[in-house]
């Protein structure tokens, strides 16, 4: 199994910003180029849900949730991709996951992080 490795999670208010961070391991830095990389989340009782994804080429997808919050990018050259998170909500609270796959593979065939905690109080 190939981890992904995430940090950057912890305890905000309300209004408050993170950044997170993903590293890809060495096993899969030479494809990391090819790969469309996302961050999850998974609150508890619910489902695992998207946050946003990015092309190799920069071109980002976000749920409805994260627009105008939330921007993902990658340093292709690091091998790393962020997710910075603004005006953060209780409802964010959640444990947030990196993901990557192939362009045309789904998440769950993909490689994952274990998560990182984040957790905003009102």
């Amino acid at each position: 199994q190939v981890y992904l490795v995430e940090s950057g999670g912890g305890l905000v208010q309300a209004g408050g910003s993170l950044r997170l961070s993903c590293a890809a391991p060495r096993s899969i830095t030479s494809t990391f180029n090819a790969l469309v990389m996302g961050w999850y989340r998974q609150a508890p009782g619910e489902q695992r849900e998207l946050v946003a994804d990015i092309t190799v080429n920069g071109v980002s997808n976000y749920a409805d949730s994260a627009k105008g919050r939330f921007t993902i990018s990658r340093d292709n050259a690091r091998k790393r991709i962020y997710l910075q998170m603004n005006s953060l909500k209780p409802e964010d609270t959640a444990i947030y996951y990196c993901n990557a796959r192939s362009l045309r593979g789904s998440a769950d065939s993909g490689s994952w992080g274990q998560g990182t905690q984040v957790t905003v109080s009102e």
